[in-house]
């Protein structure tokens, strides 16, 4: 149903508008001076909001495990070899204590954030059905996972079975994918078997790529602190694929990568060639000793990226805003203005760019995902900072033109 939205400001790729409207339905229909659209459309309904309200694109979480979201002191921080300890030795309470009721609360989190889209890596399935029970939009990554040869079949059997659910029952803004999980821990012909039903399919594809020095080392030369932990769990002594035979495999194929901390120039080189996309995740790098991506260098060489919560057993919140926080303040070397409005954008439209969405922005022929911010006064060029800083109350939400 048609519906038209008058907020004081209006947050476009064209600037913010002012005695402007917005006329929806699944999708925006219109975005004109609210006299225009008053005029044009006489027996719609109309809401209108107070003074100061903004109506800003709903945020987009790219790149989010719900399946762990039990978590608040299981696990340890500081160190990633010793959280994924920690995880492995936690693994079997924390599915068992996050249930359908802990997975949903952590999506209307969420939702209650400002996040109407959201990309959810599925190791298990457990969390199939809170994800399609979800308000907001959501792209379901089955993930694969399996370095070993021998349980390939298996592994795989397994994925497709995963995936063939989420694609057989369908909604409204629900997405099948696929999540290969790392270099490391999936078999070269995993791998390939797996890019051969994205590529069949055209289905959105996502990866983790290097997280960590761990993984780096390990990969480059089969030391560090890797090397003990694959000799104890798995009884292996090298890895199953490089660095570049792994990223070269998705070569034509457009992928989110997540974290990619420690990618090399060349690396991000085949990024750009490749138009993949960076999910940058500051706060679980931060708690997991990785660093800070180099937002500077991968701009320069033209790597896209995005922003991204993780999950719960990497973040102590589901949520958008503060990651914009602690990235504003994590990038000191970017001018502070700069960097608040490409954190923004990094929210919003560069996660719908990722996920092959037509959505994080309010402009004409968009889906209509929309949050409307009361501010407290009017913007000042500064907007973007202040929104980040100052954490604006959400005083409602549209997904798909629908009031949630």
């Amino acid at each position: 149903m048609k519906k038209i939205l008058i907020a004081d400001y209006i947050y476009t790729p064209e600037g913010v508008l002012k005695n402007h409207a917005v006329l929806v339905d699944e999708t925006i229909l219109q975005v004109a001076p609210k006299s225009k659209v008053l005029r044009d459309n006489k027996d719609v309904e109309t809401i209108e909001y107070p003074k100061y309200s903004l109506l800003f694109p709903g945020l987009i979480n790219a790149h989010v495990h719900v399946e762990f979201s039990g978590n608040k002191t299981e696990l340890s921080y500081g160190d990633f070899i010793n959280w994924l300890y920690s995880v492995i030795e936690n693994r079997e309470e924390l599915m068992q204590g996050c249930d359908l009721v802990c997975m949903t609360k952590a999506i209307d989190a969420m939702l209650a954030n400002g996040i109407t889209t959201f990309g959810a890596i599925s190791s298990h399935g457990l969390d199939f059905e809170a994800c399609f029970n979800a308000k907001q939009n959501v792209v379901f990554f089955n993930e694969l996972i399996g370095s070993q040869a021998a349980a390939a079949d298996v592994l795989f059997g397994d994925f497709l079975q995963r995936l063939e659910r989420s694609k057989e029952q369908k909604r409204k803004g629900f997405f099948p994918g696929v999540a290969i999980h790392s270099p490391y821990s999936v078999h070269p012909v995993l791998v390939q078997k797996a890019l051969e039903v994205v590529r069949k399919e055209r289905l959105p594809l996502t990866a983790h790529f290097m997280e960590s020095l761990a993984e780096r080392q390990w990969l480059d030369n089969a030391k560090g602190e890797f090397k003990e932990f694959f000799d104890k769990f798995l009884q292996q002594q090298k890895p199953v694929s490089s660095a570049k035979e792994f990223l070269e495999s998705f070569d034509g194929v457009s992928t989110l990568f997540a974290h990619a901390i420690k990618a090399s120039d060349e690396e991000y080189e085949t990024m750009k060639r490749n138009a993949h996309t960076i999910a940058h995740c500051p706060i679980s790098n931060r708690l997991l000793g990785n660093g800070a991506l180099e937002l500077e260098k991968i701009e320069k060489i033209g790597v896209k990226w995005c922003l991204a919560t993780d999950g719960l057993s990497s973040n102590y919140n589901l949520d958008l805003w503060e990651e914009m926080k602690a990235a504003l303040f994590m990038h000191t070397d970017l001018p502070l203005l700069e960097l608040a409005k490409k954190l923004i954008a990094a929210a919003t439209v560069n996660g719908a760019n990722a996920l092959s969405l037509p959505k994080g922005e309010i402009t004409k022929g968009k889906d209509a995902d929309m949050i409307v911010l009361q501010l407290e006064g009017e913007p000042t060029p500064e907007l973007e900072l202040h929104m980040i800083l100052h954490r604006y109350e959400i005083i409602d939400r549209f997904i798909m033109g629908e009031r949630v």
